[in-house]
């Protein structure tokens, strides 16, 4: 049992990095139009790679068919959502998409749940994004269906974590999985990106969004899930959207109605209740997933 002091520690840490990871995505908002979207990713997925490979590479006699695909099937998940959500940032601003993108892991949480408590949060969230979508100005549609596809997918990246955590222990399988996004996305970013528009500061951003998204925060997960619960892992991460948001306001100029604010927050609010209130013999593939990581 960690001592509270570690708790502490741990939780400190896990906001950190929610804060790094919002302050990347923010950095990329910043240069999606000057490069594209699909450069972004492309760099966050060869950061992230050489975050993990040096650590979690898989023996050479444990890849076999049987063990690979879903680790194959997680890496071509990975490169759908963070393209889906990156384009989405795009069009809607980090805000709204971070907020949007987390009614995956959202809907994971209620999955096969019977309670009222989660029924109503489930309302309560469903209204929150119509505060946030339908209620001020115009919204892009496509950036609504792009965020609502990285929701998606990163329901999908929960369900086969899990499934990949059984087959190559530790990040493992996430290393393989960052290669594979890798191979899908670097040769259409070295198709499409505007070489007139690289140079060393834009370099340079790229791979500190690299950084902050990905090798900070995986480096630090084993940390942060010997100190703290998957529960409350699981309750700072509803805390993301809100997060977004702020970095949306100071480094991308993000402008939001006070209804805007409100429909973030109940989103926030209600994915936190959920996960809160659920019984210890009743985990969320959420926490599961967290818990998976040594």
């Amino acid at each position: 049992m960690s001592s509270k002091r570690d708790r502490l520690i741990g939780a400190g840490t896990q906001v950190a990095t929610e804060v790094s990871i919002n302050f990347g995505s923010s950095v990329a908002g910043l240069l999606i139009p000057i490069v594209g979207s699909v450069v972004v990713v492309a760099v966050r997925q060869i950061i992230t790679a050489i975050a993990v490979l040096p650590f979690y590479r898989p023996k050479r006699a444990e890849l076999t068919w049987g063990r690979l695909w879903p680790a194959i099937a997680l890496g071509v998940v990975l490169a759908t959502m963070n393209l889906s959500f990156y384009e989405a940032v795009g069009r809607l601003g980090l805000g709204i998409a971070a907020t949007i993108e987390f009614l995956g892991p959202f809907a994971l949480a209620l999955a096969g749940s019977r309670r009222v408590v989660d029924v109503i949060c489930a309302l309560f969230a469903a209204g929150g994004v119509v505060l946030l979508t339908g209620t001020e100005g115009a919204i892009d549609p496509i950036g609504v269906l792009l965020a609502l596809a990285a929701a998606a997918s990163w329901a999908a990246y929960i369900l086969l974590t899990r499934r990949v955590a059984t087959r190559l222990p530790g990040l493992e399988g996430l290393s393989v999985a960052s290669v594979v996004a890798t191979i899908i996305l670097l040769p259409i970013a070295l198709v499409v990106v505007d070489y007139s528009r690289l140079n060393w500061p834009v370099i340079g951003m790229l791979v500190a969004a690299g950084v902050l998204s990905s090798a900070i925060p995986y480096s630090l997960d084993t940390f942060i899930l010997r100190r703290i619960t998957p529960r409350l892992y699981a309750i700072i991460t509803s805390l993301g959207p809100a997060i977004a948001t702020l970095f949306g306001v100071l480094v991308l100029h993000e402008r939001f109605s006070g209804v805007q604010l409100l429909g973030i927050a109940v989103v926030c609010v209600a994915s936190g209740v959920t996960i809160a209130t659920q019984r210890d013999q009743q985990k969320s593939d959420l926490e599961s997933t967290a818990e998976a990581i040594p």
